[in-house]
């Protein structure tokens, strides 16, 4: 349904550089195709330098806003793409990581894919959740406190919030599906 998700509000977060492109595109896409509202938001108001494969220069896009002008309760569901590069330097942002601890707080819907889940660890928020990523945050996972899955898409609606994680770009349609429908329910 093309408009099952209209007034609904989604924030991606990423770096100025580094995000991998699929990981954004593919999500935004099916989230926007159901109506919602994107905004992309980066520690720096202006280009985004998406990549291929971490090493590829691929598309750039226009961050709407930057992260330290952000507020999680203009938002419905956060929304935190891969790459290495990408949450490698969002990890090092306090504003990033305040945002997404704030989003956590406020108790909304938060989906991250690939290696997005680093910046869920540097916000020490994964306490007691269980979730999917690329299988080298296996053992960042455990030590911040969560439960690691080799799963396509694994929603986790334990301790307030509802965690919704894929593996890798493969899992992008079954993850997009998720982030709809967590949103449309």
């Amino acid at each position: 349904m093309a408009d099952e998700l209209t007034g609904r509000t989604v924030a991606f977060l990423m770096a100025n550089a580094g995000v991998e492109q699929v990981e954004l595109t593919g999500p935004r896409d099916a989230l926007t195709k159901a109506g919602a509202t994107v905004v992309l938001i980066a520690p720096e108001r202006g280009t985004i330098q998406a990549f291929e494969n971490d090493v590829e220069k691929a598309d750039t896009f226009e961050a709407d806003l930057a992260v330290a002008d952000a507020d999680p309760a203009d938002y419905d569901l956060l929304v935190l793409p891969g790459g290495t590069t990408n949450p490698d330097a969002l990890r090092l942002d306090e504003d990033a990581v305040g945002f997404v601890s704030a989003f956590v707080g406020a108790g909304k819907p938060v989906g991250a894919i690939c290696h997005g889940p680093w910046t869920l660890v540097e916000a020490d928020v994964l306490r007691g959740k269980t979730l999917a990523s690329w299988p080298s945050l296996k053992t960042d996972v455990r030590n911040a406190g969560g439960t690691w899955r080799d799963e396509q898409v694994f929603r986790c609606p334990a301790n307030g919030w509802v965690l919704i994680t894929s593996r890798n770009p493969d899992d992008i349609p079954a993850f997009s599906e998720a982030l709809v429908g967590e949103l449309s329910a």
